[in-house]
């Protein structure tokens, strides 16, 4: 197991490379100029020039990039050129709310959605499974902002049982969590759907397996069986299909965020993006690249743990 954790890091150090690479080069194709941003509007031109030598813009972008890439190796993220904070207290403040989101998105999206999967398959024709099955192509379907504003107009505007906008507290307290509620159920709604296809996919091939026959003469029940013999190894696909779709969420996180003014990094890269703050953008990028990362190195882990063949490869 540490042997195949230690090959999964080895193997995302040059992804997380490449990601902070081309995520650099981006944030210095974007509109706008640093420099001016620092500057300030009404700043003259021989100023702006000034600053921008300071800040090393007017350098090649390699160069830029391996000096970018020397201070991140000294834990040195820079400065907002907006707040005037560092990057670093920035990002600690606004992934804190991220996490949170996405635990009250994924704790009650991942059992439903496996759930609805393993139903449909055990009731493969029926009623059940179409409805299970129209409700999944509808959640892979809709896109996440539509299923936003469909929350707000429907349950904080016309009945307004939940806020949304902006972030009460904590996760633990009352109106922090009243106010996760919307953000929570627009984000976990776009992962039922494939979850519970995966799963569905999933269960109707195990249950078609030997061992699984065998389980059914020896007398066990069919939820024993199912439960069992069944649901643990269909959830070796359905565990990889997760980790992708938990990538995906943080990319609908940003939209999320930014719909609900939620503060978190999604919508900390939207604005730092927008007011060409590119120190805390590049930071951004840094924290996501390291989310991908992590969620997929928990995948592995989950997956050798549900199948031991895994650790010998």
């Amino acid at each position: 197991m540490i042997e195949t954790i230690l090959n999964r890091i080895v193997v995302s150090v040059p992804v997380l490379f490449g990601v902070l690479f081309l995520g650099f080069a981006l944030v210095q194709l974007a509109p706008g100029d640093p420099a001016r941003v620092q500057a300030g509007p009404t700043a003259p031109p021989e100023v702006v020039e000034r600053i921008r030598q300071e800040m090393g813009l007017d350098q090649p972008v390699i160069v830029q990039f391996g000096k970018y890439m020397e201070r991140l190796a000294q834990g040195d993220l820079g400065r907002s050129l907006i707040s005037n904070k560092t990057v670093t207290s920035e990002l600690a403040a606004a992934i804190v709310p991220t996490i949170e989101l996405m635990f009250a998105s994924l704790i009650w999206s991942i059992p439903l959605g496996i759930a609805m999967g393993t139903l449909a398959a055990v009731w493969r024709g029926s009623l059940l499974d179409r409805i299970i099955m129209a409700i999944s192509v509808a959640g892979v379907s809709l896109p996440i902002f539509f299923i936003c504003l469909l929350l707000i107009q429907l349950l904080g505007v016309k009945y307004p049982v939940f806020p949304f906008i902006g972030r009460g507290g904590p996760i633990w307290t009352a109106e922090g969590l009243r106010h996760l509620v919307l953000p929570a159920l627009s984000l976990g709604l776009i992962f039922i759907g494939p979850v519970s296809r995966m799963t569905r996919s999933s269960v109707l091939e195990v249950l078609r397996l030997d061992h699984v026959r065998t389980a059914r003469a020896k007398g066990l029940t069919e939820p024993q069986v199912i439960l069992r013999h069944g649901l643990r190894n269909a959830l070796i696909p359905v565990v990889t299909l997760v980790g992708l779709q938990i990538g995906y969420l943080l990319g609908g996180a940003v939209v999320t965020e930014t719909i609900f003014s939620y503060p978190g990094i999604g919508r900390l890269a939207v604005g730092a993006i927008l007011s060409s703050d590119f120190p805390l953008a590049q930071g951004t990028i840094l924290v996501l690249a390291l989310g991908f990362i992590l969620v997929n190195l928990i995948v592995d882990i989950l997956y050798a743990r549900l199948d031991p063949r895994v650790q010998k490869k």
